[in-house]
């Protein structure tokens, strides 16, 4: 999966000159985009991590149950997904009745931090 780093006030720049006509879309439009390397590393807490792993490892067949594995509450479980989901590391799919299954996307995340300048990369496998 491919991904940028691109600042919110950059991506609505160029959002709105797509709309306005001014500019053609960039062929990298469709990646996840993150703020910065820091918003990526917050995201990777040892607590998300962990909960990562045990998506990964135990194949949980619902939200509720992955909540139960976790020893966490299932509104709790939910929100974070939301944000790990969005941020490209986790898909839902559908599961039985209305389950929605947890599924890791993304096993590696390399951050080139430029220490000098804000040009920094990010390679997600």
């Amino acid at each position: 999966m491919k991904a940028k780093i691109q600042s919110m006030k950059s991506l609505k720049e160029e959002m709105l000159a797509v709309a306005r006509g001014e500019r053609k879309a960039p062929a990298d439009a469709s990646q996840v985009s993150y703020e910065s390397a820091d918003a990526i590393l917050r995201l990777l807490t040892p607590e998300n991590r962990k909960l990562l792993a045990l998506i990964e490892e135990q194949k949980p067949e619902s939200v509720a149950a992955l909540a139960h594995l976790a020893h966490r509450a299932e509104p709790n479980i939910s929100r974070t997904l939301n944000k790990l989901v969005a941020s490209g590391f986790v898909r839902l799919r559908e599961g039985r009745g209305k389950a929605k299954v947890p599924e890791v996307v993304i096993r590696h995340v390399t951050v080139d931090i430029d220490v000098f300048q804000q040009t920094d990369r990010i390679a997600i496998a």
